[in-house]
Formats: structure tokens, sequence, C-alpha cells
């Protein structure tokens, strides 16, 4: 089934031609009446446009939105242009002392612009929505769309939280790293400082027997003292210049035995007449110094 297109209804030839005139007798009168060339052309062209685009926006239903109640009709504002252009018509027909074209002059534009009134609404589709239902229409897509764009910035603003939250993470995790690698670099030197003592540090002397110092006099009996108590028999000079401080001695096992309480159990061994309290604060003073002044 072909569908022919319906044609255009005879009004609208005759609207064309109206206008044709109307537009090419304001355009004389105004040019003439302004009696400025160019400049007087130009308003009447200006004043033509207007009336053309305000023809094309009624036939369209374009309309202009003051505020939620109040829309510009573009038909009204075709009459008032229609008026405008009629005024400057009868003051031409009045400069030119013709009462004929003072009357001609206007009903020809105003004769226009009715005729493109009833041309306009043939056109005028019978189903078409009226300008209220257009409005709802258009209420309801901008809202649809609105909702649709604020989605979208909330997942922007989204995505910029957690792109930031991962990269503080990021900077964190830097941060841990960079301890660990201290630590590290710092217990690696620990091990190489106590490995180079161990190497430089003398082989630790144990106490001499009376039977491996034959310069001892062990066979001596205790000989009373002044006092009334036993002497004890005297000991080689050599062993007593020979035997080392017990902060030497916290220094030499320090740095063979890993921790504290080794250090001390070893020195009091050696030295069983030392306090023992005594031995651990030396012990401690001396893993200080080993360890550059941080106790563990």
């Amino acid at each position: 089934m072909n569908l022919r297109r319906p044609s255009a209804p005879p009004i609208l030839y005759g609207a064309y031609a109206l206008a044709g005139l109307s537009l090419v007798w304001s355009g004389y009168a105004i040019t003439d009446l302004m009696n400025s060339g160019r400049f007087g052309l130009s308003v009447a062209l200006a004043g033509d446009i207007g009336w053309l685009t305000v023809l094309w926006a009624e036939h369209r239903g374009v309309t202009v939105r003051l505020s939620k109640d109040k829309v510009v009709d573009p038909a009204i504002v075709g009459w008032v242009i229609a008026l405008g252009v009629a005024v400057l018509l009868v003051l031409h027909g009045r400069a030119e002392h013709s009462t004929a074209q003072a009357i001609a002059g206007p009903f020809v534009v105003l004769i226009a612009k009715a005729v493109w009134s009833f041309a306009l609404a043939s056109l005028r589709d019978p189903a078409a929505l009226t300008a209220e239902q257009e409005a709802e229409i258009n209420d309801v897509i901008r809202s649809s769309e609105h909702q649709a764009r604020l989605h979208a910035a909330q997942l922007d603003h989204f995505d910029r939280e957690a792109e930031a939250r991962i990269a503080r993470i990021k900077a964190e995790a830097r941060i841990v790293l960079a301890r660990d690698d201290a630590d590290f670099e710092i217990g690696l030197a620990r091990l190489e400082k106590r490995a180079a003592i161990e190497r430089n540090s003398p082989i630790a002397i144990a106490p001499i027997t009376p039977e491996q110092n034959p310069i001892t006099i062990a066979s001596t009996p205790e000989q009373p003292h002044a006092s009334g108590r036993p002497e004890h028999a005297p000991t080689s000079p050599i062993a007593d210049h020979e035997q080392k401080s017990i902060a030497d001695l916290a220094r030499d096992h320090v740095a063979i035995h890993p921790n504290n309480p080794a250090a001390t159990d070893a020195i009091c061994s050696l030295r069983p007449d030392a306090d023992r309290p005594s031995v651990g604060a030396a012990v401690r003073r001396a893993r200080r110094e080993l360890d550059g002044g941080i106790y563990r």
C-alpha cells in the first residue's frame, strides 16, 4: 500500500504571496521613512526577519518559558511585531501626506499576518500534543536526565575516593617497607660488627689452678692473722696482675655469647666470688657499647 504525502492546503499559497508582498512593501516604506539609506534598509530587514522567525516558531510550537507558570506564546509576539510594522507604515503614509498609504500599508501587513494564522492552524496536526502536554513530557525527560547525570557524578566521586584511598595505602606500605629495609641493614651491620669484634678480641684466659702455677705456694698452711682469723696462702703476684676486671670480662663475653644471661653465667663461673647483680649490670653496659648504645 502506497502512502501519499498529504498535499499542502491552498491557503498556504495565499499566505506565501501575502507574506512576500508584505515584506516588500514594509521594507520599502520603512527604508523611505528612515531616510538614511542602508541604515534604514537594515532596520526594515530586521523587522522582516523577526516576523518570519516568529512565524516559524509559531508553526513548530516553540515557546519561551519565563517561569514555571509563565510561557511566552510566539503568536502573541508575532502580532506585536505586525502591529509595530503597521505603526511605522502609518507614519510613512503621514510623512508622504498620503492617506491611502497610511491605510493600505498597515492593511497589507495585518492581512498577511491574519492569513498566516489560519494557514498555520491548517497545518497543525489535530492529534498533536498541546503545549502543556509537551511541557510535561519535557519535565519528565529533564528529571530523568538530571537523575542520570547525578548518578554518574556520584560514581565519579566514589571512584576518586577509592583512588585516593588506594594511593594512601600504597604510601603507607612504602613507609613500612622502608622501615623493614632500615631494620635489615642495621641488623646486618650489627652482625658484621660482632663478627669483627670476635675476630679481633683476645681469647678469654681461664683461671690458673694451683697445680698449673708452680709459683703459687699451695702447700703453705694457713697462718693465723693478727686478728685471730686464718690468713690464706699468698698467691703469685703475676696471677694477681693478669686477673681481668668484671668490666673487661663483660666486654669479652658479650662478644662471645648471644644474650646477656649466658654471658653473666660464664663470668660468674669464672669469678665465683663476684656479685651476680653487679656482673649483670656490667654485661648490660657492655652490650649497649657493643650495639652502639641500643639496648636489646
